[in-house]
């Protein structure tokens, strides 16, 4: 039998040389933590960031669908969003006014603009806590 060649996974051409794989310079630019959060019922998502720039959306713009024009997403999805965070929590985010000759729109309630708050304040809390405690474990290590 030879002499097995040495396998080389997943390596960009640049750092094959002769079958070895060389080692990277050091990492350079800063290590960052990073943390998503949602809000859960029976395993059922409640609140997101996507779900919360949708109800910010609605209020900038003040209609559902131009909300979701403005995030990509079609009309239906977003109203099917709509409809299940208002389920999950049990009551109305949006007044909305049927079209016509004003063209009607939609309005967050006063309860859905509380909610948007309080969940920046959670994410904002959050990131600072996740912050000191990767200063904690690793401010020393990846300087």
């Amino acid at each position: 039998m030879g002499k097995a060649k040495p396998v080389t996974v997943n390596a960009p051409r640049d750092q094959v040389r002769r079958g070895d794989v060389r080692r990277p310079g050091p990492a350079t630019g800063a290590v960052n933590p990073r943390s998503k959060v949602w809000l859960e019922r029976d395993d059922k998502v409640v609140l997101s960031d996507w779900r919360v720039e949708l109800l910010e959306a609605i209020e900038r713009t003040g209609s559902l669908a131009r909300a979701a024009e403005e995030m990509n997403v079609p009309y239906r999805t977003a109203w099917y969003k709509l409809k299940e965070i208002e389920k999950q929590l049990g009551f109305k985010l949006i007044d909305s006014a049927s079209g016509g000759a004003g063209g009607g729109g939609s309005a967050l309630t006063a309860e859905a603009r509380e909610i948007i708050q309080r969940f920046r304040r959670l994410c904002v809390g959050l990131a600072e806590t996740v912050e000191q405690r990767y200063q904690a474990e690793f401010g020393d290590l990846l300087q």
